[in-house]
């Protein structure tokens, strides 16, 4: 039984549902912190199988795209299981090859495709923010929709102050008031899987106040990412503190026990971000 639809706004030609299926639970990205054995134990619980539940629940609760890298999953779901979730890949341009990762995965079904954000971090702290518009202009020549993803907010400012159109950003927010966040003064730009200190894997938005306020005047649409900080903060609070400060979009990982209540407080959340103080982009 369906739990209703689910809030959506329009990226190019698209309709996308403001909760977006991520894929870290599917492929085994654990960020596990200390627990080593987490990553195994992801892989082992993701079946295929699995996989294939979780993406029809999905759709049963409102939710209509997923974010991810890979298609044969994707595949499976559209011709054997009748779905119709709509693919936006991550993809990994190189500097001396920009295009065959990106026609790939829009040969095999994606409606979109965005830069991830350790690529896009690379390309900016490397001065070459002209990669990230050639890719942005391939992806578009393909007929498809175009993203710029970033961990650092140091690269949706180099993307606009270089006049590069994309049709959205993928940039990370959550804030970070728990336990086990990096501690401020080891928190490094452009290196937040660590933060700098060898005992943390547990922050990707250094500077939320920071990232709160530059995307407050940008008019491309955003998708806000590791709103939970890997599990670290609960969705009742992830997803209100994401859609309050500004996101259009929020794209989240989660196991098939979480699809259902993940939806309801998606819903909520955006239900009640009425009086935030970035308008709507998509």
């Amino acid at each position: 039984m369906s739990n209703g639809s689910m809030p959506a706004g329009r990226i190019g030609n698209l309709t996308i549902g403001r909760l977006i299926m991520g894929e870290n639970q599917f492929s085994g990205w654990s960020h596990s912190r200390d627990l080593k054995y987490l990553r195994d134990l992801f892989k082992a619980y993701a079946t295929e199988d699995r996989i294939l539940e979780t993406l029809a629940l999905a759709e049963e609760a409102g939710i209509n795209t997923i974010i991810c890298s890979g298609s044969g999953y994707m595949k499976k779901h559209w011709n054997e299981r009748g779905g119709h979730m709509q693919w936006i890949a991550q993809v990994h341009p190189k500097v001396n090859d920009l295009t065959t990762n990106i026609k790939q995965a829009i040969d095999n079904g994606a409606v979109g495709a965005y830069v991830q954000g350790g690529v896009g971090d690379s390309f900016v702290k490397g001065g070459r923010v002209d990669l990230l518009g050639e890719a942005v202009a391939f992806i578009k020549s393909q007929g498809v929709i175009a993203g710029i993803g970033g961990h650092s907010i140091q690269v949706p400012i180099a993307v606009e102050k270089a006049g590069i159109r994309p049709d959205f950003y993928m940039k990370t927010l959550h804030h970070g008031n728990y336990w086990s966040a990096t501690p401020t003064e080891q928190r490094v730009d452009f290196n937040v899987d660590s933060g700098g200190a060898q005992d943390h894997d547990n922050i990707w938005s250094i500077t939320p106040e920071r990232t709160i306020d530059f995307m407050r005047n940008v008019t491309r649409p955003w998708i806000a990412f590791k709103v939970l900080a890997a599990g670290a903060i609960h969705p009742s609070e992830g997803f209100k503190y994401a859609f309050d400060n500004g996101a259009d979009f929020i794209c989240v990982g989660m196991f098939d026990f979480q699809v259902r209540e993940n939806a309801i407080i998606a819903r909520d959340a955006i239900a009640g971000a009425a009086t935030r103080p970035r308008p709507w982009r998509a």
